[in-house]
């Protein structure tokens, strides 16, 4: 592995989610016409609850209380699989990405047990809705790999996203894959118009439903997770549009993430801005959406391969 490079990647997985955060919401202050909280509110807010005591319910069993630290755990060995600087990555291996999927499936299975968990029906809805979101997430990020793989070749995560953007179909698929990605970040992360991480209106929560229960340096473990699958997404958008080899000119790919990155946490700030949340039964439409863009990009895809 490519020790500077894997440190950037480091640097720009786990510093990144406190940015992206601030400039969604500095977006949308400006958007309502305030000042807005600083760009690194996050960090502050995280270090709030850390040094806060916990408070557990008397029915939580050492699930509940292990599954802030599980879902952590796992968001941040996808960080380490996903490949925000395009054709490199500090974990690769022949189909990680399915690695990936899972990893992040794995945190969200530790997430709606930790809801379970303390025995609350209103906890309980919340967990049936990310279930359901979810069945049509995972078709959406495989087919869009699929569409990856037929145009390059490559069986690696980064190699796949990364070397997109040398073929001819690149011109054509950039465009409705960037779309994909950005309807999987705002279902991974809980954005809207799927969800809505400010929302207290007991009939419309999801994510905020599942984690009423959890405080202190729990709470912080959550709300970081939340924030690095934003990142996790922005960078992957990032990569597919990095014009430069990390290899090849290191600084200035890292530069053109960082830029896209925080060009896509203002488009996530402009959307939630100017867009309402979609009603709980669109949601599934608006995430088959993803889908049937993506199953679109793999038949042209293939048809053009053949």
């Amino acid at each position: 592995m490519n020790l500077p490079l894997g440190l950037a990647h480091a640097a720009l997985a786990f510093g990144m989610p406190v940015l992206m955060v601030g400039l969604v919401n500095r977006v949308k202050a400006l958007w309502a016409g305030r000042k807005g909280p600083p760009l690194l509110q996050l960090g502050w807010d995280l270090l709030r609850l850390l040094r806060k005591q916990p408070v557990f319910s008397n029915v939580a069993t050492p699930v509940f209380r292990a599954g802030a630290w599980a879902i952590l755990a796992a968001s941040l060995l996808a960080a380490m699989i996903a490949p925000m600087l395009g054709s490199f990555a500090p974990l690769e291996f022949h189909h990680d990405f399915i690695f990936f999927a899972y990893t992040l499936g794995f945190a969200r299975l530790f997430l709606m047990l930790s809801a379970l968990d303390v025995g609350s029906a209103f906890e309980g809805m919340g967990a049936a809705r990310e279930a359901s979101f979810s069945a049509f997430v995972e078709p959406a990020f495989f087919l869009l790999i699929g569409t990856a793989s037929v145009t390059t070749g490559y069986t690696s995560f980064a190699a796949l996203i990364g070397h997109l953007h040398e073929s001819e179909l690149f011109r054509w698929l950039a465009l409705p894959l960037v779309g994909v990605l950005f309807i999987l970040l705002q279902a991974e992360a809980s954005r809207v118009p799927v969800d809505d991480p400010l929302t207290h209106l007991e009939l419309t929560m999801v994510h905020e439903v599942m984690i009423l229960d959890h405080s202190g340096p729990e709470l912080a473990a959550m709300q970081y997770a939340a924030a690095l699958k934003m990142t996790l997404y922005a960078g992957l958008i990032a990569a597919l549009l990095n014009p430069f080899d990390p290899l090849d000119a290191p600084l200035a790919c890292v530069a053109a993430s960082l830029a896209i990155m925080a060009c896509v946490a203002v488009a996530v700030g402009c959307v939630e801005s100017l867009v309402a949340r979609l009603q709980m039964r669109l949601v599934p439409q608006y995430l088959m959406l993803a889908s049937a863009t993506a199953a679109l990009c793999l038949g042209g895809a293939g048809w053009w391969v053949s």
